[in-house]
């Protein structure tokens, strides 16, 4: 059995999504990232990094129990206990991680910031705004470009590269994103979209997600809190 640690964010689904995919037995615990469950110390001691998501796996590589944090790392570990969506050649499972790792540098971090100024930010400065909107726009046109050559990122199989990126692109609205101008890219996303593992994994905590509109929750996530030693 697998725990998750997490919460209905993008970098949540990723997770989510790979264990219905593979078709693990896993259990979840909420993470209220509003209410400052990443800094509680049996969470950091998971996630020494105070982000979601992180698994125990009880039944690590060695038939002892393992955990991991960060999403990607969690994702070719998933892969790897399965023997899925990662490729079965080398060449395939290179071509595979640099997509994964473009979403982990690019997509996920970009995005991310283009959220905050554009949603999140009590000051609208425009020169943010502007520069994390065209880099969300740059960031599709390479989605859509390689696209247009491939049915998914690292090829003609789904792999952990989609399963990672597409998650990020369900907000595409917030992030100044019109469909029209990527259409390989919306074929892509349209497609995913229909998968059931993928309906389920998004389902995965959503009813417990909140609008972090709060005094309380805008000070976990952007205040000092978030900078404290720990």
């Amino acid at each position: 059995m697998i725990d998750v640690y997490s919460t209905a964010t993008p970098n949540g689904h990723k997770v989510h999504i790979m264990l219905e995919e593979c078709g693990l037995p896993y259990r979840v615990h909420h993470i209220d990232i509003g209410a400052g469950d990443q800094f509680k110390p049996d969470f950091l001691a998971i996630s020494p990094n105070n982000k979601i998501p992180a698994i125990v796996d009880a039944d690590g590589p060695d038939g002892k129990p393992i955990s991991l944090f960060e999403s990607g790392a969690i994702l070719i570990y998933l892969a790897g206990k399965t023997g899925k969506f990662l490729g079965n050649t080398d060449r395939e499972k290179f071509t595979t991680l640099q997509w994964l790792m473009f979403q982990m540098g690019g997509v996920g971090p970009m995005l991310g910031q283009a959220h905050h100024f554009r949603i999140y930010a009590p000051d609208k400065i425009e020169y943010a705004v502007n520069r994390y909107t065209n880099e969300a726009k740059r960031l599709y046109g390479v989605l859509d470009k390689q696209l247009s050559k491939t049915a998914y990122l690292a090829g003609n199989d789904y792999t952990v590269a989609d399963i990672a990126t597409f998650p990020w692109t369900r907000s595409w609205k917030n992030q100044g994103i019109g469909w029209a101008e990527f259409p390989h890219a919306k074929r892509w996303f349209d497609e995913i979209s229909e998968r059931p593992a993928v309906k389920r994994g998004v389902d995965v905590l959503a009813s417990l997600r909140k609008p972090l509109v709060d005094d309380k929750a805008k000070e976990a996530l952007f205040g000092a809190t978030q900078y404290a030693k720990r």
